[in-house]
């Protein structure tokens, strides 16, 4: 079991709310919300080239239904530090709390902020594959606990010109930061679904009109994903 090494700063948390519940929320909040983060500081454009394999990987956010899925096209070089990353851009997170990768019962973290966990920036995905791995799991936020599989599906050449990563199809929105996890967010839909409810308009006012659980725009989800791993 991992042990968080401090709790999440609350600036980071301040940073979530104003990306939730400001008038430039969503996706597009998300990257600002991000790019004010050490995180970004040490992230860069990943090298490919024509001799570079490709990764076809389906990260599915587990026990939500109907379900959150996004499909990504990553090269086999990248760590797990950088496949956070991803995940958190293309999945729509805010990157406010803590996370830890679990591969065959072996965790992996960012070392700073999480005790007891292996290097996530030292394996790549490759080493994985060589090793037999066909999925493992990715939790966010130790507090509500948002579990993921990441499932190998197929590797193939990179596209010259194409950039990596890349999200090329997906379904749903994820849910909101500090929802309450997996039970927490069944209410949340519950209540927005039902104008009756004594709680509907507290509810509105906290997520947002704009939120919408059934969508997905894949061009924010990709534009995201080009701010993140552009090199400034």
């Amino acid at each position: 079991m991992v042990t968080p090494a401090g709790s999440d700063s609350s600036a980071c948390r301040r940073q979530c709310y104003r990306a939730n519940h400001g008038s430039g929320g969503g996706i597009i909040a998300d990257a600002r919300c991000r790019q004010d983060t050490k995180i970004v500081a040490r992230t860069s454009t990943l090298n490919t080239s024509a001799n570079t394999n490709i990764l076809s990987l389906k990260v599915t956010l587990r026990a939500v239904k109907p379900p959150v899925w996004r499909r990504l096209l990553v090269p086999g070089t990248m760590t797990l530090g950088h496949l956070h990353e991803a995940i958190q851009a293309a999945m729509g997170w805010h990157d406010c709390h803590l996370h830890a990768f679990d591969i065959r019962g072996e965790q992996f973290g960012d070392r700073r902020s999480v005790d007891d966990v292996a290097d996530e920036n030292r394996p790549i995905l490759n080493d994985l594959l060589r090793s037999r791995v066909v999925r493992f799991a990715y939790t966010y936020d130790f507090g509500d606990d948002w579990e993921h599989t990441i499932a190998f599906e197929k590797s193939q050449p990179a596209v010259e010109g194409q950039s990596y990563p890349v999200c090329i199809a997906g379904k749903r929105n994820c849910p909101p930061e500090d929802c309450g996890g997996v039970w927490g967010y069944q209410q949340l839909l519950a209540i927005l679904a039902d104008p009756a409810h004594p709680e509907h308009a507290e509810r509105i006012d906290w997520i947002g009109e704009e939120f919408d659980p059934d969508e997905f725009d894949i061009k924010l989800a990709n534009t995201v994903l080009a701010a993140k791993f552009t090199k400034k």
